[in-house]
Protein backbone atom coordinates (compact mmCIF):
# COMPACT_ATOMS: atom_id res chain seq x y z
CA UNK A 1 0.00 0.00 0.00
CA UNK A 2 3.29 2.52 0.49
CA UNK A 3 3.66 2.16 -2.98
CA UNK A 4 0.30 4.02 -3.72
CA UNK A 5 0.16 7.78 -4.27
CA UNK A 6 -1.79 9.71 -1.88
CA UNK A 7 -4.57 10.35 -4.80
CA UNK A 8 -4.62 6.58 -5.07
CA UNK A 9 -5.23 5.77 -1.30
CA UNK A 10 -7.75 8.20 -1.33
CA UNK A 11 -10.04 6.95 -4.63
CA UNK A 12 -9.75 3.14 -2.70
CA UNK A 13 -10.70 4.91 0.83
CA UNK A 14 -13.44 6.63 -0.74
CA UNK A 15 -14.32 3.52 -3.25
CA UNK A 16 -14.18 1.37 0.26
CA UNK A 17 -11.41 -1.08 -1.57
CA UNK A 18 -9.08 -0.51 1.69
CA UNK A 19 -10.15 1.22 5.09
CA UNK A 20 -8.34 3.72 6.95
CA UNK A 21 -7.73 1.35 9.90
CA UNK A 22 -5.97 -1.13 7.32
CA UNK A 23 -3.92 1.58 5.93
CA UNK A 24 -2.95 2.98 8.81
CA UNK A 25 -1.55 -0.68 10.38
CA UNK A 26 0.23 -1.04 7.36
CA UNK A 27 2.33 1.71 8.05
CA UNK A 28 2.79 1.47 11.90
CA UNK A 29 3.58 -2.31 10.34
CA UNK A 30 6.58 -0.54 8.44
CA UNK A 31 7.87 1.74 11.07
CA UNK A 32 8.04 -1.31 13.58
CA UNK A 33 10.29 -3.01 10.86
CA UNK A 34 12.58 -0.08 9.52
CA UNK A 35 12.69 2.78 12.24
CA UNK A 36 14.85 0.61 14.34
CA UNK A 37 18.05 1.43 11.76
CA UNK A 38 16.62 4.70 10.63
CA UNK A 39 15.50 6.71 13.87
CA UNK A 40 13.43 8.78 11.99
CA UNK A 41 10.45 8.71 14.78
CA UNK A 42 10.50 10.01 18.36
CA UNK A 43 7.15 9.21 19.39
CA UNK A 44 5.19 6.51 17.53
CA UNK A 45 1.51 6.86 18.78
CA UNK A 46 -0.39 3.00 17.60
CA UNK A 47 -3.06 3.75 20.11
CA UNK A 48 -4.09 7.24 18.85
CA UNK A 49 -3.16 6.07 15.42
CA UNK A 50 -5.79 3.07 15.19
CA UNK A 51 -8.53 5.33 17.25
CA UNK A 52 -8.20 7.94 14.86
CA UNK A 53 -8.25 5.49 12.13
CA UNK A 54 -12.00 4.11 13.61
CA UNK A 55 -13.03 7.55 13.70
CA UNK A 56 -12.08 8.64 9.80
CA UNK A 57 -13.53 5.55 8.41
CA UNK A 58 -16.98 6.53 10.11
CA UNK A 59 -16.66 9.37 8.96
CA UNK A 60 -16.20 8.07 5.21
CA UNK A 61 -19.04 5.80 5.32
CA UNK A 62 -20.88 8.77 6.53
CA UNK A 63 -19.60 10.77 3.23
CA UNK A 64 -17.90 13.27 5.92
CA UNK A 65 -14.69 14.95 5.22
CA UNK A 66 -12.42 15.56 2.85
CA UNK A 67 -9.78 14.12 0.21
CA UNK A 68 -7.26 13.45 2.51
CA UNK A 69 -9.57 11.94 5.57
CA UNK A 70 -8.25 7.89 6.50
CA UNK A 71 -4.68 9.06 5.32
CA UNK A 72 -2.21 8.65 8.08
CA UNK A 73 0.05 11.67 8.89
CA UNK A 74 3.43 12.27 11.04
CA UNK A 75 4.13 15.17 12.63
CA UNK A 76 7.29 16.69 13.21
CA UNK A 77 8.23 17.08 16.50
CA UNK A 78 7.77 21.01 16.62
CA UNK A 79 4.50 20.72 16.70
CA UNK A 80 2.60 20.23 20.19
CA UNK A 81 0.65 17.36 19.69
CA UNK A 82 -2.31 17.20 22.62
CA UNK A 83 -1.51 14.49 25.46
CA UNK A 84 1.97 13.15 23.58
CA UNK A 85 5.34 14.00 24.17
CA UNK A 86 6.39 17.16 22.14
CA UNK A 87 10.46 17.23 22.47
CA UNK A 88 11.61 19.28 19.29
CA UNK A 89 14.43 16.43 19.85
CA UNK A 90 15.88 18.35 23.25
CA UNK A 91 16.18 16.71 26.78
CA UNK A 92 15.20 19.63 27.87
CA UNK A 93 11.40 18.94 26.75
CA UNK A 94 12.04 14.83 27.45
CA UNK A 95 9.10 15.30 29.93
CA UNK A 96 6.55 17.15 28.09
CA UNK A 97 3.18 16.28 27.42
CA UNK A 98 1.49 18.84 25.35
CA UNK A 99 -1.82 20.11 26.85
CA UNK A 100 -3.17 21.58 23.82
CA UNK A 101 -2.46 21.04 19.70
CA UNK A 102 -0.80 23.21 17.54
CA UNK A 103 -2.96 24.91 14.98
CA UNK A 104 -1.71 22.38 12.45
CA UNK A 105 -2.09 19.13 13.86
CA UNK A 106 -5.71 20.73 15.13
CA UNK A 107 -6.65 20.68 11.48
CA UNK A 108 -5.29 17.34 10.22
CA UNK A 109 -7.05 16.32 13.11
CA UNK A 110 -10.16 17.31 12.25
CA UNK A 111 -10.13 16.05 8.86
CA UNK A 112 -9.70 12.47 10.31
CA UNK A 113 -5.75 12.01 9.49
CA UNK A 114 -4.68 9.02 11.79
CA UNK A 115 -1.28 10.55 13.08
CA UNK A 116 1.37 8.17 13.13
CA UNK A 117 3.53 10.14 15.73
CA UNK A 118 6.32 12.12 15.87
CA UNK A 119 9.50 12.71 13.93
CA UNK A 120 12.82 13.28 14.84
CA UNK A 121 14.77 16.58 14.35
CA UNK A 122 17.50 18.58 15.32
CA UNK A 123 17.55 20.11 18.56
CA UNK A 124 15.02 22.81 18.69
CA UNK A 125 15.27 22.60 14.79
CA UNK A 126 18.74 24.30 15.23
CA UNK A 127 21.07 22.18 12.38
CA UNK A 128 21.21 21.36 9.02
CA UNK A 129 21.64 17.59 9.47
CA UNK A 130 19.22 15.84 12.13
CA UNK A 131 22.71 14.91 14.30
CA UNK A 132 21.86 17.80 16.97
CA UNK A 133 18.92 15.79 18.24
CA UNK A 134 18.97 13.98 21.85
CA UNK A 135 17.45 10.77 20.66
CA UNK A 136 20.11 10.02 18.48
CA UNK A 137 20.71 11.06 14.36
CA UNK A 138 18.23 9.71 12.00
CA UNK A 139 19.74 8.04 9.07
CA UNK A 140 19.19 9.08 5.09
CA UNK A 141 17.11 5.99 3.36
CA UNK A 142 19.29 6.68 0.24
CA UNK A 143 22.49 5.69 2.12
CA UNK A 144 22.62 4.94 5.89
CA UNK A 145 25.97 6.39 6.04
CA UNK A 146 24.29 9.79 5.04
CA UNK A 147 22.57 12.91 7.12
CA UNK A 148 18.65 13.12 5.81
CA UNK A 149 19.52 16.47 6.24
CA UNK A 150 17.84 19.21 9.12
CA UNK A 151 16.51 20.47 10.88
CA UNK A 152 13.24 18.41 9.46
CA UNK A 153 15.34 15.20 8.68
CA UNK A 154 13.18 12.83 10.41
CA UNK A 155 10.10 13.98 8.20
CA UNK A 156 11.86 14.21 5.06
CA UNK A 157 13.42 10.62 5.74
CA UNK A 158 9.64 9.06 6.95
CA UNK A 159 8.31 10.30 3.43
CA UNK A 160 12.16 8.77 1.59
CA UNK A 161 11.27 5.35 3.55
CA UNK A 162 7.20 4.60 2.59
CA UNK A 163 6.95 4.91 6.84
CA UNK A 164 3.95 8.05 6.47
CA UNK A 165 2.37 8.87 3.02
CA UNK A 166 2.53 12.71 4.58
CA UNK A 167 4.55 14.89 7.08
CA UNK A 168 4.98 18.14 8.67
CA UNK A 169 7.99 20.07 8.78
CA UNK A 170 9.02 23.50 9.77
CA UNK A 171 11.32 25.77 7.66
CA UNK A 172 13.44 28.54 9.76
CA UNK A 173 16.36 28.75 7.19
CA UNK A 174 15.70 26.01 4.70
CA UNK A 175 14.84 23.07 7.27
CA UNK A 176 12.12 22.06 4.92
CA UNK A 177 13.78 22.17 1.81
CA UNK A 178 17.30 21.35 2.46
CA UNK A 179 16.20 17.62 3.96
CA UNK A 180 13.80 17.14 0.88
CA UNK A 181 16.57 18.07 -1.20
CA UNK A 182 18.80 14.93 0.51
CA UNK A 183 15.77 12.34 0.69
CA UNK A 184 14.88 12.86 -2.74
CA UNK A 185 11.15 14.17 -1.92
CA UNK A 186 8.90 17.16 -2.14
CA UNK A 187 8.59 20.02 0.08
CA UNK A 188 7.42 23.66 0.28
CA UNK A 189 8.42 26.58 2.45
CA UNK A 190 5.19 28.54 2.32
CA UNK A 191 5.05 32.72 2.34
CA UNK A 192 5.84 33.80 6.23
CA UNK A 193 2.75 34.21 8.18
CA UNK A 194 0.52 31.36 5.30
CA UNK A 195 0.65 28.66 8.22
CA UNK A 196 -0.20 29.50 11.81
CA UNK A 197 2.83 29.16 14.01
CA UNK A 198 0.20 28.80 17.39
CA UNK A 199 1.71 25.73 19.03
CA UNK A 200 5.22 25.44 17.01
CA UNK A 201 7.85 25.38 19.23
CA UNK A 202 9.72 28.62 18.37
CA UNK A 203 13.07 28.87 17.61
CA UNK A 204 13.39 32.26 15.44
CA UNK A 205 10.13 33.69 15.25
CA UNK A 206 10.43 36.35 12.52
CA UNK A 207 11.78 32.84 10.62
CA UNK A 208 9.88 30.07 11.27
CA UNK A 209 7.19 28.55 9.23
CA UNK A 210 5.50 25.21 8.89
CA UNK A 211 4.90 23.26 5.71
CA UNK A 212 4.25 19.52 3.91
CA UNK A 213 6.48 17.24 2.87
CA UNK A 214 5.39 14.48 1.14
CA UNK A 215 6.59 12.82 -2.31
CA UNK A 216 5.11 14.84 -4.92
CA UNK A 217 3.60 18.23 -5.74
CA UNK A 218 0.27 17.18 -5.74
CA UNK A 219 0.50 15.92 -2.25
CA UNK A 220 1.95 18.94 -1.10
CA UNK A 221 -0.68 21.14 -2.49
CA UNK A 222 -3.33 18.75 -1.03
CA UNK A 223 -1.40 19.12 2.45
CA UNK A 224 -0.86 22.95 2.00
CA UNK A 225 -4.40 23.35 1.74
CA UNK A 226 -5.19 21.67 5.18
CA UNK A 227 -2.53 23.49 7.15
CA UNK A 228 -2.41 26.87 5.75
CA UNK A 229 -5.34 29.57 6.62
CA UNK A 230 -5.61 32.80 9.28
CA UNK A 231 -5.40 31.90 12.89
CA UNK A 232 -6.25 34.90 15.50
CA UNK A 233 -4.03 32.80 17.71
CA UNK A 234 -1.08 33.57 15.89
CA UNK A 235 -0.86 37.19 15.42
CA UNK A 236 2.32 37.04 12.42
CA UNK A 237 -1.01 34.92 10.50
CA UNK A 238 -1.66 36.43 7.11
CA UNK A 239 -5.49 37.72 6.74
CA UNK A 240 -6.12 36.73 3.80
CA UNK A 241 -8.22 34.34 1.19
CA UNK A 242 -6.62 30.79 0.68
CA UNK A 243 -4.95 30.07 -2.58
CA UNK A 244 -6.53 27.47 -4.51
CA UNK A 245 -3.24 25.12 -4.72
CA UNK A 246 -5.14 22.20 -6.39
CA UNK A 247 -6.54 23.62 -8.96
CA UNK A 248 -3.76 25.79 -9.91
CA UNK A 249 -1.79 22.57 -10.85
CA UNK A 250 -2.97 21.68 -14.34
CA UNK A 251 -2.35 25.34 -15.56
CA UNK A 252 0.15 24.88 -18.20
CA UNK A 253 3.23 27.16 -18.02
CA UNK A 254 4.12 28.16 -21.54
CA UNK A 255 5.68 31.26 -21.25
CA UNK A 256 6.18 31.33 -17.58
CA UNK A 257 9.52 33.52 -17.13
CA UNK A 258 12.03 31.10 -15.03
CA UNK A 259 14.89 33.69 -13.20
CA UNK A 260 18.38 31.59 -13.10
CA UNK A 261 20.85 33.47 -10.61
CA UNK A 262 24.39 33.56 -12.09
CA UNK A 263 25.73 33.61 -8.43
CA UNK A 264 23.33 30.36 -8.22
CA UNK A 265 26.44 28.62 -10.01
CA UNK A 266 29.82 30.00 -8.53
CA UNK A 267 32.75 27.82 -7.07
CA UNK A 268 31.62 25.79 -4.25
CA UNK A 269 28.52 24.05 -6.25
CA UNK A 270 29.10 20.42 -6.88
CA UNK A 271 29.70 19.24 -10.23
CA UNK A 272 26.67 17.04 -10.28
CA UNK A 273 24.59 19.20 -8.71
CA UNK A 274 25.09 21.49 -11.32
CA UNK A 275 24.51 19.24 -14.18
CA UNK A 276 21.14 17.71 -12.64
CA UNK A 277 19.88 21.27 -11.71
CA UNK A 278 21.08 22.27 -15.23
CA UNK A 279 19.22 19.61 -16.84
CA UNK A 280 15.72 20.48 -14.87
CA UNK A 281 15.89 23.91 -16.20
CA UNK A 282 16.30 22.10 -19.59
CA UNK A 283 13.23 19.88 -18.63
CA UNK A 284 11.00 23.38 -17.61
CA UNK A 285 12.33 24.88 -21.34
CA UNK A 286 10.86 22.19 -22.98
CA UNK A 287 7.40 22.75 -21.16
CA UNK A 288 7.43 25.80 -23.26
CA UNK A 289 9.21 28.59 -20.08
CA UNK A 290 11.46 30.91 -21.34
CA UNK A 291 14.70 31.02 -19.49
CA UNK A 292 16.45 34.40 -18.08
CA UNK A 293 19.51 35.32 -16.27
CA UNK A 294 18.44 37.67 -12.89
CA UNK A 295 20.92 38.57 -10.34
CA UNK A 296 20.87 38.68 -6.54
CA UNK A 297 24.13 40.47 -6.17
CA UNK A 298 23.99 40.48 -1.80
CA UNK A 299 23.48 36.43 -2.10
CA UNK A 300 26.83 35.56 -0.16
CA UNK A 301 25.50 38.52 2.95
CA UNK A 302 22.41 36.41 3.65
CA UNK A 303 23.93 33.13 6.15
CA UNK A 304 26.20 36.04 7.91
CA UNK A 305 23.01 38.09 8.56
CA UNK A 306 20.74 34.97 9.37
CA UNK A 307 23.64 33.66 12.29
CA UNK A 308 23.21 37.11 13.95
CA UNK A 309 19.61 37.51 13.41
CA UNK A 310 17.80 33.55 13.96
CA UNK A 311 20.37 33.23 17.68
CA UNK A 312 18.59 36.50 18.72
CA UNK A 313 15.95 35.49 18.47
CA UNK A 314 16.50 31.94 19.97
CA UNK A 315 18.10 33.52 22.79
CA UNK A 316 15.03 35.39 23.93
CA UNK A 317 12.50 32.70 23.02
CA UNK A 318 15.05 29.82 25.02
CA UNK A 319 14.86 31.95 28.55
CA UNK A 320 11.29 30.18 28.86
CA UNK A 321 13.45 27.31 29.63
CA UNK A 322 14.34 27.61 33.09
CA UNK A 323 13.73 24.64 35.20
CA UNK A 324 10.96 26.14 37.12
CA UNK A 325 7.30 25.90 34.90
CA UNK A 326 7.62 23.21 32.35
CA UNK A 327 10.72 21.11 30.99
CA UNK A 328 14.30 19.76 32.39
CA UNK A 329 14.99 20.34 36.31
CA UNK A 330 18.22 19.92 37.87
CA UNK A 331 18.38 17.39 40.86
CA UNK A 332 18.91 19.16 44.09
CA UNK A 333 19.79 22.77 42.99
CA UNK A 334 20.87 24.57 45.97
CA UNK A 335 19.69 28.23 45.30
CA UNK A 336 17.61 29.88 42.18
CA UNK A 337 21.03 30.67 40.52
CA UNK A 338 21.98 27.07 40.84
CA UNK A 339 18.52 25.82 39.30
CA UNK A 340 18.95 28.08 36.23
CA UNK A 341 22.23 27.62 35.52
CA UNK A 342 22.67 23.59 35.59
CA UNK A 343 18.92 23.36 34.42
CA UNK A 344 19.86 25.07 31.33
CA UNK A 345 23.54 23.74 30.83
CA UNK A 346 22.44 20.19 31.18
CA UNK A 347 19.06 20.75 29.30
CA UNK A 348 20.36 22.11 26.42
CA UNK A 349 22.77 20.55 23.66
CA UNK A 350 26.10 21.73 22.69
CA UNK A 351 24.40 23.74 19.12
CA UNK A 352 21.86 25.44 21.37
CA UNK A 353 23.75 26.80 24.03
CA UNK A 354 26.37 28.14 20.79
CA UNK A 355 23.84 29.89 19.55
CA UNK A 356 21.94 31.17 22.62
CA UNK A 357 25.28 32.22 23.37
CA UNK A 358 26.03 34.17 20.04
CA UNK A 359 22.13 35.86 20.11
CA UNK A 360 22.46 36.87 23.15
CA UNK A 361 26.25 38.43 22.57
CA UNK A 362 24.89 40.28 19.68
CA UNK A 363 21.49 41.64 21.48
CA UNK A 364 23.63 43.14 24.36
CA UNK A 365 24.47 46.40 25.55
CA UNK A 366 26.74 47.83 22.98
CA UNK A 367 26.88 45.45 20.34
CA UNK A 368 23.39 45.64 19.38
CA UNK A 369 23.83 48.32 17.01
CA UNK A 370 27.20 46.74 15.48
CA UNK A 371 25.61 43.38 14.97
CA UNK A 372 21.50 42.74 15.29
CA UNK A 373 20.57 45.96 13.06
CA UNK A 374 23.29 45.81 10.94
CA UNK A 375 22.05 42.30 9.98
CA UNK A 376 18.30 43.76 9.96
CA UNK A 377 19.69 46.41 7.18
CA UNK A 378 21.09 43.43 5.24
CA UNK A 379 18.24 41.20 5.53
CA UNK A 380 16.55 44.29 3.62
CA UNK A 381 18.79 44.43 0.92
CA UNK A 382 18.24 40.11 0.10
CA UNK A 383 14.62 40.64 0.29
CA UNK A 384 15.06 43.47 -2.15
CA UNK A 385 17.05 41.75 -4.63
CA UNK A 386 14.08 39.04 -4.53
CA UNK A 387 11.71 41.71 -5.51
CA UNK A 388 14.00 43.00 -8.16
CA UNK A 389 14.80 39.81 -9.73
CA UNK A 390 10.71 39.01 -9.69
CA UNK A 391 10.41 42.25 -11.89
CA UNK A 392 11.81 39.88 -14.52
CA UNK A 393 11.07 36.70 -13.71
CA UNK A 394 8.06 34.48 -12.37
CA UNK A 395 9.93 32.03 -10.90
CA UNK A 396 13.72 31.54 -9.47
CA UNK A 397 15.33 28.07 -10.03
CA UNK A 398 18.81 26.62 -9.10
CA UNK A 399 20.13 24.49 -6.54
CA UNK A 400 18.93 23.90 -3.03
CA UNK A 401 22.39 23.10 -1.36
CA UNK A 402 25.47 23.13 -2.73
CA UNK A 403 25.99 19.17 -2.56
CA UNK A 404 23.82 16.04 -2.38
CA UNK A 405 23.79 14.60 1.84
CA UNK A 406 27.20 14.58 3.16
CA UNK A 407 28.27 11.79 5.55
CA UNK A 408 26.92 11.48 9.06
CA UNK A 409 29.61 13.20 11.36
CA UNK A 410 31.67 14.96 8.39
CA UNK A 411 30.62 18.85 9.49
CA UNK A 412 29.78 18.02 13.16
CA UNK A 413 33.08 19.63 14.81
CA UNK A 414 32.64 22.60 11.75
CA UNK A 415 29.85 24.66 12.13
CA UNK A 416 30.65 27.27 9.50
CA UNK A 417 31.00 24.47 7.20
CA UNK A 418 27.50 23.24 8.43
CA UNK A 419 25.94 26.71 8.33
CA UNK A 420 27.57 26.92 4.79
CA UNK A 421 25.40 24.26 3.60
CA UNK A 422 21.75 26.37 3.58
CA UNK A 423 23.79 28.53 1.35
CA UNK A 424 20.44 28.91 -1.31
CA UNK A 425 17.65 28.30 1.21
CA UNK A 426 18.54 31.08 3.55
CA UNK A 427 18.03 34.03 1.38
CA UNK A 428 14.60 33.48 0.83
CA UNK A 429 13.32 33.03 4.56
CA UNK A 430 15.53 36.09 5.32
CA UNK A 431 12.59 38.03 2.54
CA UNK A 432 9.74 35.03 3.78
CA UNK A 433 9.01 34.50 0.17
CA UNK A 434 7.58 30.62 -0.80
CA UNK A 435 9.99 28.22 -2.02
CA UNK A 436 10.33 24.39 -2.49
CA UNK A 437 12.34 21.90 -3.52
CA UNK A 438 11.23 19.21 -6.07
CA UNK A 439 13.36 16.15 -6.67
CA UNK A 440 15.89 16.29 -9.85
CA UNK A 441 18.22 13.56 -10.19
CA UNK A 442 21.25 12.09 -8.33
CA UNK A 443 24.57 12.91 -7.69
CA UNK A 444 26.97 10.00 -6.57
CA UNK A 445 23.92 8.02 -5.84
CA UNK A 446 22.42 10.75 -3.27
CA UNK A 447 19.72 12.40 -4.40
CA UNK A 448 19.60 16.34 -5.68
CA UNK A 449 16.45 18.68 -5.33
CA UNK A 450 15.92 21.65 -6.99
CA UNK A 451 15.31 25.06 -5.55
CA UNK A 452 11.53 26.90 -6.95
CA UNK A 453 11.38 30.32 -5.34
CA UNK A 454 8.37 32.70 -6.27
CA UNK A 455 7.63 36.03 -4.61
CA UNK A 456 4.91 36.84 -1.71
CA UNK A 457 1.84 34.85 -1.91
CA UNK A 458 3.02 32.44 -4.62
CA UNK A 459 2.26 29.16 -3.78
CA UNK A 460 -0.30 27.93 -5.81
CA UNK A 461 2.11 28.92 -9.03
CA UNK A 462 5.13 27.24 -7.38
CA UNK A 463 3.25 24.26 -7.19
CA UNK A 464 2.27 24.20 -10.77
CA UNK A 465 5.62 24.46 -12.24
CA UNK A 466 6.33 21.53 -9.93
CA UNK A 467 3.79 19.81 -10.40
CA UNK A 468 3.90 20.24 -14.33
CA UNK A 469 7.74 19.04 -14.23
CA UNK A 470 7.14 15.90 -12.27
CA UNK A 471 4.43 15.29 -15.33
CA UNK A 472 7.37 14.83 -17.45
CA UNK A 473 10.26 13.19 -15.15
CA UNK A 474 9.81 10.30 -12.31
CA UNK A 475 12.14 11.06 -9.75
CA UNK A 476 9.51 12.13 -6.93
CA UNK A 477 8.41 8.47 -7.47
CA UNK A 478 11.94 6.82 -6.86
CA UNK A 479 11.97 4.96 -3.60
CA UNK A 480 15.17 3.31 -2.06
CA UNK A 481 15.14 -0.05 -3.10
CA UNK A 482 15.80 -1.30 0.50
CA UNK A 483 12.11 0.11 2.03
CA UNK A 484 9.96 -0.85 -1.66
Amino acid sequence: MHTLSVKEMSEKLRNKEITSVALTQHYLDRIDQYDGELNAYVTVTPELAMEMARQADQMIAEGKGGLLTGIPVAHKDIFCTLDVKTTCGSKMLDNFIAPYDAKVVEASRALGMPILGKTNMDEFAMGSSSESSYYGATKNPWDLKAVPGGSSGGSAAVIAAGLAPLATGSDTGGSIRQPASFCGITGIKPTYGAVSRYGMIAYASSFDQGGPMTRSAEESAWLLDVMAGFDERDSTSLEQPKQDYVSALSNDIKGLKVGVPAEYFEEGLDDGVATTVRAAIAELEKLGAEIVEVSLPNKDLAVPAYYVLAPAEASSNLSRFDGVRYGYRCENPTDLNDLYTRSRSEGFGAEVKRRIMVGAYALSAGYYDAYYLKAQKLRRMVRDDFVNAFEQCDVIVGPVAPTPAFNIGEKSDDPVSMYLADLYTIPVNLAGMPAMSVPAGFSNGRPVGLHLVGPYHSEAKLLNVAHQYQQVTNWHQKMPESYQ
